[in-house]
């Protein structure tokens, strides 16, 4: 492999710009190549360092590319940006890739494997469909309030509006195709994502990782899913807190002349996770009110102190840590026993 080439690659869907230069920063090449010639192109190359922003195609290449035998590094376009001079276009983006790719303290995404891109396609579906439904359930709701038929929020009443306009007469008929129309796309989303649900479920019977987050309490089979569909491979931290932090689930800094100032949440980081963690911590925190029980001391101070939605944040920060724990060390949840 030649260390001492490295190319960045902007990505397109037809035209590639790559920009091929030497560590010292030498620019060696600059080429506009179409899919077939950049493939070919790669092939016939010596071994080197590629790199290429974190996109949706990026992982696909970056296999490819793994498969040739080069080395090949995932810049999140966050930390491209400032490498780019003046004015924006192809040439000076592809730049900024090999500037940004070559810093010794640069992050990089880890590529997805197949698989792992397969699952997260599947959640993402799952999460589309649940809006389209929930779209089409509010727009039908909204249209028959019209003529005054009203039925509580939520897809569980929906059989409920169906049965008063079934029985309230001097309806127009059109009025009736229309909403026949959303009833019948309603049931279809929900069988769709209810194939979607059973297909999530079987795979949480069976994979061993997801057994193993089910383990800990507000984790169910649709975020244990979602954990291993879109977390990376846990060796790539060196702790749980640097997960947590991955996951955007830390105060966002803006400290200044040696003073420290800590803001609301970051953000900064993957959403799918950070979401169902959140939810799950809240589900923890209602469930200790449906019971009337108080949670463990450091949970239970938050709550006596801080609104709900902040302990929220806080218990979700604690379980991502405990996550990392659980899979890097292969083990399920184990409580802490509090003392009488």
């Amino acid at each position: 492999m030649s260390e001492d080439i490295i190319i960045g690659i902007d990505l397109a869907k037809n035209v590639f710009q790559l920009h091929g230069a030497r560590r010292d920063g030498r620019v060696l090449f600059r080429k506009k190549l179409t899919r077939a010639q950049f493939k070919a192109f790669c092939e016939g190359h010596p071994k080197c360092l590629i790199a290429m922003e974190a996109c949706s195609t990026s992982h696909y290449w970056a296999r490819e590319l793994q498969a040739m035998g080069h080395d090949v590094r995932l810049v999140p376009p966050l930390y491209v940006k400032p490498f780019v001079k003046r004015n924006k276009n192809d040439a000076a983006d592809a730049e900024a890739i090999t500037e940004a790719a070559l810093r010794p303290s640069m992050s990089f995404v880890a590529p997805k494997s197949a698989d792992q891109q397969a699952a997260t396609m599947m959640m993402r579906t799952r999460d589309q469909l649940l809006e389209q439904r929930t779209a089409t359930v509010n727009a039908l709701r909204g249209h028959l309030a019209e003529f005054g038929l009203i039925a509580p929020v939520g897809i569980k009443n929906v059989a409920k509006l169906r049965s008063i306009l079934a029985d309230t007469p001097d309806i127009p008929t059109l009025v009736t195709e229309m909403a026949k129309l959303h009833f019948d796309r309603i049931d279809r989303l929900s069988s769709e994502i209810e194939a979607l649900t059973a297909k999530i479920n079987n795979h949480c019977r069976e994979s061993d990782t997801a057994k193993r987050l089910r383990s800990m309490p507000g984790i169910g089979p649709i975020a244990a899913m979602v954990i291993e569909a879109f977390a990376p491979d846990m060796t790539h931290f060196e702790k749980g807190r640097d997960f947590a932090a991955w996951l955007g689930l830390v105060p966002k800094q803006h400290s200044s002349g040696g003073k420290t100032r800590l803001g609301q949440t970051s953000k900064m980081g993957q959403r799918d996770i950070r979401r169902v963690l959140i939810t799950g911590a809240m589900s923890r925190i209602a469930g200790h009110a449906r019971q009337s029980s108080r949670a463990e001391p450091w949970l239970q101070d938050k709550l006596d102190r801080k609104p709900k939605m902040v302990a929220a944040i806080a218990l979700a920060n604690k379980m991502a840590r405990q996550i990392w724990a659980m899979i890097s060390k292969e083990e399920k949840y184990q409580p802490r026993k509090i003392a009488a």
